[in-house]
């Protein structure tokens, strides 16, 4: 093996081994409680004011692609699309869905088309449910606006990748009255989500929605093998500054291995 490399490969094997049994331990039904999140939560109650009301719901997986390191947010947006869609579905409510980029447009479409004909409802999908607006940012945004305002929209779901429009959309569903639920991993747009949505799913709890909606116990065991990794390299960082600062370099000359 290569010098100062070692400990990284047995790491890495670690991890594998980890999420496999993780996962083999999923689809056998053996998947740990998940703790409770709040903006998750939110949504079905964002599904249930717009039934109350009689109104649409807007939802948007934001401006990412399929096609560049936008893609997981995008995935996990469509993922949790697939939910909301359903429940649009089965309650009978408007559901106004937001596309940026072309490539996003087809999945999406599909999505919306099969969570449809899962809850015995083929016949309520309407083409016009998807909108393609904008690849450009801001026009993206002003078009996002006017369809909260015009079609005075009960909730506004924004699960996705999100750059500066962040900001625009969680203030328009703000003045157009409606509940607003966002999700980001991008740590420039957490904060305006924070400061404007009513309930947010922050960081990786994104793609701990999306695992969590769609019922997949690979994804589910998944997820339980990386929060056991990070456990584990949360633990080497403390040992391994504790031990530091006891002048002992044990842990330190086993990392340069």
């Amino acid at each position: 093996m290569v010098a100062g490399k070692v400990f990284v490969f047995w790491f890495l094997m670690f991890v594998f081994a980890v999420l496999a049994y993780a996962m083999n331990q999923a689809k056998q039904g053996k998947v740990p409680t998940m703790r409770r999140i709040a903006g998750l939560e939110a949504i079905d109650e964002g599904i249930g004011r717009a039934t109350e009301l009689g109104r649409p719901i807007y939802y948007t997986p934001g401006r990412g692609t399929l096609t560049d390191s936008s893609a997981s947010d995008t995935v996990a947006g469509l993922e949790i699309l697939s939910y909301v869609a359903e429940q649009t579905a089965r309650y009978e409510v408007d559901i106004a869905v937001a596309i940026s980029d072309p490539s996003v447009y087809p999945v999406a479409d599909e999505v919306v088309r099969e969570a449809y004909s899962r809850t015995g409802h083929p016949d309520a999908y309407r083409p016009e449910m998807l909108r393609y607006l904008s690849p450009e940012q801001f026009a993206f945004g002003a078009a996002s606006l006017g369809i909260m305002t015009r079609e005075r929209s009960a909730s506004a779901i924004m699960m996705g990748f999100f750059q500066a429009e962040s900001l625009l959309l969680a203030e328009g569903a703000v003045q157009a009255g409606a509940i607003s639920i966002g999700g980001c991993t991008r740590l420039y747009q957490i904060p305006f989500f924070v400061a404007a949505c009513d309930y947010v799913l922050i960081g990786e709890e994104l793609y701990a929605a999306s695992s969590i909606l769609s019922r997949n116990p690979v994804k589910l065991g998944s997820l339980v093998g990386q929060d056991i990794v990070k456990l584990v390299a949360a633990a080497l960082i403390i040992v391994g500054a504790l031990l530091s600062t006891a002048k002992n370099n044990v842990l330190l000359d086993l990392i340069k291995k």
